[in-house]
Formats: C-alpha cells, structure tokens, sequence
C-alpha cells in the first residue's frame, strides 16, 4: 500500500510564485510539499529563460530568471519545503477527515488541509514528435524525460533534440548506456558552447554516434524498440538517404510546452483554463483550494510575477483559518517581530541557509 504523506499545505507548481508562497506561508508556521513536472524548482524562468533578463522585480534593477530562483530558494530554505520534482498531480479527492488527498502521476499521494495551485499557464508537457505509432512505445522503450538514469543502463540509447536538454544527457547517459546515438536535423546547436564542446569530442573519439537528420520510424514489437530509422538529405545532392540505428530507448527532446492538465478535471469553476478567484483570499469556487499567479484569474489581473507575490501574501492569510482553525492570526511585519526573525534564521547571517528537501 501505497505511503500518505501528510503536511499543511500542497503547492501546485514550483516556480516563482509557488516559492515565495513557501515564504509567506512559513512565516505562520505551515508546511509546504511542492508537486511540480519539472526536474528543478523556477517553473518558466528555469525551464524557458533562465538567463533572460527581468526588469520588474522589486529592488531588483535586473535579475535573471535563473537569478530569481536562486535566491528564491536561499529565501524559503528555513522553512525546509518539500519538493516532489518530475511528477504531475493528476487527481485530487476530499478525505472523510476533511482534508485533501492529492496523488501525482507517479503514485505519490500526499494528504493536506489546503491546495494552492500555482501552475502558471498550466503544466509543461513534451512536445512529441510526429514519429508513426510512437503512442505505442511510449513509457515502455520511449521517454520524454529522465526520471532514474539507471533505467538506461546498458541499453542502446537514441537521444534526439538539439537543445541543453539533449546534449545535457547525452553527456550525463554516456557512462552508463552501451552505445549512444545523437539525431538532430543539423549540425548546429541551441546549447551551452561547453556542452556542445564536449558532445563533438566524444563524436570525434567515437565514444557516441551523431546522425545528422530526423527519426522518421520506429522498429520493435510490444512496445519494446529494437531500431529507428533515420531519414537524412544530402546538403549538396539534395538525395534523400535513411540510417537504421539499434535502439533499446528512443529520448525525444523537442522542448516543453503548456497545457492545463489534469488541474482541469479538480472540479474548479474554470475560466477559458483559467481559475477565477477573489481578490480578499485568492480561493477558488472550491473551499481550501487557492490560485496564485498566472493560472488564476479576476478583474484587474495583471500577469505579472509581482502581483503572484501580492496574491500569496493575503491568500497565506485565509490559508492559516484552515490550517489552524482555532488560532488567532497575529499580524507582524519581520522588520520589527522577534519570532519571525528566529524562524528566517537572521540572528546568525553568516550560517549557509538549509538546502530544500526532494522527495
């Protein structure tokens, strides 16, 4: 049987706005698990553009996506939030004890009095790319993210993209797989001059294969890949040529892209895939269940990473009447309040903050 894991609260989504909520939330004293699809915390400015400039952060003249996330997560490391990565909530329930019982795509079933969904514009989901059957493959010889590197040991892996993401496990899959294949439509990458650096040498050395092309067919039985095909045109002749490559595991890395997912089937009273909300606590239709940032909606709404921090702010406030119904919320400001200066650790500034859990 499958073990519940039991906290205050469940934020859907760690980017930005799901991270400061971590903040605010911790200074009342609730705990936070967070779900999110990707393998790292910052939502879309890790994942789209970690090193794009941000010019609207409060104190901040500019700071990097990636920045940002930073020292977000040196920010909320006091109050050890939980990180449940690469897994996608797919279904949420109410307990007969009154609590809500959110289990991920994965199996991991976490129970809490309060749901804040921040999502952003929904849930990355891989691009697939237009390969005939490969619905058939799909989670058996066929992955669009790494979850357990182990999985691959001793296979024969294709790995097809040409971007961080692609060249980033080429070089981390090598030492384990027995052979490594590379597929991009060109010779030129969208990567880390180091990465790509390192991934021609290994080419050079023959330590991995690069097929310059496209996979246009899958070869296997019952899920199980055996070989993929390879459809590649001559630059100067124009002909077209066709590689067969054995394949234990086929890695398509054609980048991310944004659907609402499951969060659609929770039951909220949606919007055009958005989550209205009000603007006192930022609660759904459902009670116990919140918005903030770019998946909620109201009059005035401004999408803006600064307005998310606004909304946690007030909507931690009505979270704490759930979590603890028969407390008094004090309000205090940590400039002048003792006790929350003891929970953010400001007494010894040298210490190193806490690195955040991962489930």
């Amino acid at each position: 049987m499958t073990q519940i894991i039991e906290t205050d609260a469940i934020i859907i989504g760690a980017g930005p706005c799901g991270l400061f909520t971590v903040f605010e939330m911790g200074l009342l004293d609730m705990k936070c698990h967070l779900v999110d699809i990707l393998d790292r915390p910052g939502g879309q400015c890790a994942e789209l553009y970690p090193e794009k400039p941000i010019y609207d952060i409060p104190a901040w003249p500019v700071i990097s996506g990636q920045e940002l996330t930073d020292r977000l997560m040196e920010q909320i490391a006091p109050f050890d939030p939980v990180f449940h990565f690469q897994q996608m909530a797919e279904s949420l329930e109410k307990t007969d004890d009154d609590k809500w019982l959110l289990t991920t795509d994965i199996g991991t079933k976490i129970k809490a009095k309060v749901i804040i969904i921040a999502a952003g514009g929904g849930s990355f989901v891989p691009k697939k790319p237009p390969i005939p059957g490969i619905e058939d493959y799909e989670g058996i010889s066929v992955f669009y993210s790494v979850r357990q590197m182990e999985q691959f040991k001793d296979k024969k892996l294709v790995i097809v993209g040409g971007g961080d993401s692609a060249l980033d496990w080429t070089l981390s899959l090598k030492p384990l797989a027995s052979a490594v294949s590379l597929v991009h439509r060109r010779d030129q990458f969208r990567a880390h001059a180091d990465s790509v650096n390192k991934v021609m040498a290994l080419r050079d050395s023959g330590q991995i294969n690069f097929e310059m092309g496209q996979v246009k067919e899958l070869k296997g039985e019952n899920g199980q890949l055996s070989a993929v095909i390879v459809e590649h045109k001559d630059k100067d002749t124009k002909e077209v040529g066709r590689t067969e490559i054995e394949c234990d595991c086929l890695l398509p890395f054609f980048g991310l892209t944004m659907k609402l997912g499951p969060i659609a089937e929770f039951g909220l009273n949606l919007k055009k895939n958005l989550i209205p909300v009000d603007t006192e606590k930022f609660e759904t239709s459902t009670p116990g269940i919140f918005a903030v940032g770019d998946i909620n909606t109201y009059p005035g709404k401004l999408k803006l990473i600064l307005s998310g921090f606004h909304e946690a702010a007030l909507m931690s406030r009505q979270a704490f009447k759930y979590i603890y119904p028969d407390a008094r919320l004090k309000f205090e400001y940590t400039t002048s309040s003792s006790s929350l200066q003891e929970k953010l650790d400001v007494d010894s500034p040298s210490s190193s903050p806490r690195p955040a859990k991962q489930a």
